[in-house]
């Protein structure tokens, strides 16, 4: 009897539990149910209907930031992917209290509040007299995701055994050879994970755009926004949606792609610590 009472699980951790995530998830729901509504609106729903999308198809300026936020993602990702690689093998082979240091200032992005480094970011911008648009806000994510990229790669770097860097250096690679020739495929499941992971938070992103974007065109989640403070259109829930769904599958692709062709660990294992081979 004592055996079964410890084995029952708790009550009330699990109706917190519940409540929780149904406080999270349901409004998540609602927008993705009333962007299939037939009519317009956000209240009441009489029908599935596809009106709202293809609302959104033929709405030229949410297509113009769609692209915007396509090119700011894809850019960013890239430019974040060979800084931060750079970084990473930078601060692994750097075995000093000045390489602790820096690798401790890598990781202030990560915890210093967004809209910080966004009024950072646009002073740093108007005091040197460059005009925002989408160049700024690309050279703001860039900045920002440096340091996703880093802790990724440099947890794959720490499973790797410096003589086998030192075995294709003895075999005649020169440093730049062994590292494009022995390092880079290894690295290969982590920059995948940490490319498809900085893409989404990117595409997502409205803090940083916010404070860097300039007039036209305006990334994705700052239309949406300048869209709703004039009333929200159920063609707002349908963008939402798909950025959702978007965002879900490239962080599911980013967990599951590296495990694959590591044979067990993900980047969510790299970004953790744990499980790295």
């Amino acid at each position: 009897m004592a055996r079964g009472k410890l084995e029952r699980k708790p009550l009330i951790p699990v109706v917190v539990t519940v409540i929780f995530f149904a406080w999270l998830y349901l409004p998540i729901l609602a927008v993705a149910l009333f962007s299939f509504n037939d009519k317009k609106s956000l209240s009441s729903f009489s029908g599935f209907s596809l009106r709202w999308y293809d609302a959104l198809i033929h709405d030229s300026a949410l297509i113009d930031s769609l692209a915007a936020s396509l090119r700011i993602a894809t850019i960013a990702t890239l430019g974040s992917l060979v800084l931060g690689t750079m970084l990473a093998l930078g601060l692994e082979r750097v075995r000093s209290r000045r390489g602790r240091v820096i690798g401790a200032v890598t990781l202030l992005p990560l915890v210093t509040p967004e809209i910080v480094t966004g009024v950072a970011a646009l002073l740093l911008f108007t005091g040197i007299g460059l005009k925002l648009s989408t160049t700024t806000v690309i050279l703001a994510e860039i900045t920002f995701s440096i340091a996703y990229v880093t802790v990724i790669v440099r947890g794959r770097l720490a499973g790797i055994a410096l003589e086998v860097e030192e075995a294709a250096r003895d075999l005649g690679c020169t440093p730049f050879q062994a590292v494009r020739l022995v390092i880079l495929p290894t690295l290969l499941p982590a920059l995948i994970g940490a490319g498809l992971l900085v893409f989404a938070l990117v595409f997502d992103d409205f803090v940083l755009a916010f404070f860097t974007t300039g007039v036209d065109p305006q990334p994705l989640p700052v239309r949406v926004y300048s869209s709703i403070r004039f009333g929200v259109s159920p063609a707002i829930n349908a963008i939402g949606t798909l950025m959702l769904l978007a965002s879900g599958l490239l962080i599911v692709a980013a967990l599951v792609i590296p495990r694959v062709l590591a044979r067990g660990s993900s980047s969510l294992d790299l970004i953790t610590g744990g499980d790295v081979r």
